[in-house]
């Protein structure tokens, strides 16, 4: 009796320590393939999640309670960059877990800087683990891609597993932060424990309003933290076109005109390298000539899976927002889309 009083006891105190999840959502396994689903046909592995806190710049902070948010699932083919510029591959996956769009989706944000500049563009996030480990996303990353709720704290996984060969990944055995995106996966810790929401540290003249605007160059804080002017993009590199249809959070629709620009991630590669350290804490600080601004990762710029890219536009004949300008060809709206591109500051957080 007294053996059976201490199990329960036990497990009632395991319970005070577990984040409350929502009840699983465990999908048949399709063990004969008789579906045309291929990410199905495995055995789903349970991941044990930790206390996750939410922090920052917002009036709520707390401890969030899984047992409120859906599940959602993703699939990634996890790839390590090497510490000698090569990388490997590790294995292909199913991931299902709780989206940091629903985490996040009722903080009150409390922006710092707010007084000097209410958009919210410029903000971003550090997500953190008990052993030390963090990384950064930006307010971008969650809630303007054309596909929401494809980033994740994931609560169970399942292999992918090649037909032919048979292939068993080695399974994780903790939760992790999932970037589906991510082409080297360096941002997917183990065990998220902290989400803190921050506005970029950085102080620009605001002139709302500003017309005509136009900016013949724009300054470049390179990684060494020399700063670069440009005003010419190599001839080496080539213009693509995006068809597209430009759409503001605000405004709404602005045009269906395409867009013909350089991919901006070519034409700032030399003076950034590919690193751990970049895809982790890389930040960029993008702002226009009227002291507009917006956050973007190292990460979603130059560590993307999609082919989505940005864009830097270079029109001399646009005397009212030229002559440099950023295209978000990622985004659904067009709030990230800079124009008279004046500076871009880089840092790591």
């Amino acid at each position: 009796m007294k053996n059976s009083l201490l199990i329960f006891g036990a497990f009632v105190l395991l319970g005070t320590w577990l984040p409350k999840q929502a009840e699983a959502q465990v999908a048949a396994r399709d063990t004969a393939d008789l579906t045309n689903n291929f990410y199905d046909n495995e055995t789903v592995m349970p991941l044990p999640m930790v206390t996750l806190s939410v922090d920052g710049e917002i009036a709520n902070p707390g401890v969030v309670d899984f047992s409120k948010l859906p599940i959602h699932s993703v699939i990634v083919k996890e790839t390590k960059l090497n510490p000698d510029g090569s990388n490997t591959f590790e294995g292909a996956y199913r991931y299902d877990g709780y989206s940091l769009f629903d985490i996040l989706n009722k903080v009150k944000l409390q922006k710092k800087n707010g007084k000097d500049f209410a958009p919210i563009i410029d903000l971003y996030i550090e997500v953190s683990n008990d052993k030390g480990e963090k990384v950064i996303l930006s307010w971008g990353e969650l809630y303007y891609p054309n596909n929401l709720q494809n980033i994740i704290i994931a609560n169970a996984v399942m292999r992918i597993v090649p037909s032919k060969t048979m292939e068993l990944w080695p399974l994780p055995e903790t939760s992790k932060l999932v970037v589906p995106l991510d082409l080297l996966t360096a941002r997917n810790i183990s065990n998220p424990s902290k989400i803190t929401i921050r506005s970029i540290d950085a102080t620009f003249k605001v002139q709302k309003g500003l017309s005509p605007m136009f900016s013949e160059s724009f300054k470049l804080t390179a990684e060494n933290g020399k700063e670069v002017v440009i005003k010419e993009i190599s001839k080496e590199l080539s213009k693509i076109t995006y068809h597209s249809i430009f759409y503001g959070r605000g405004r709404g629709i602005h045009s269906t005109t395409p867009f013909t620009g350089y991919v901006l991630k070519e034409v700032m590669e030399p003076y950034y390298t590919l690193a751990k350290e970049n895809i982790q804490h890389g930040l960029f600080v993008f702002a226009g000539f009227d002291g507009y601004r917006v956050a973007m990762t190292y990460a979603e710029l130059f560590n993307r899976n999609d082919q989505a890219e940005f864009l830097l536009l270079n029109d001399q004949s646009d005397k009212d927002g030229g002559c440099f300008k950023i295209f978000p060809a990622c985004d659904f709206f067009s709030d990230r889309a800079v124009k008279s591109l004046k500076e871009v500051r880089f840092e790591r957080r």
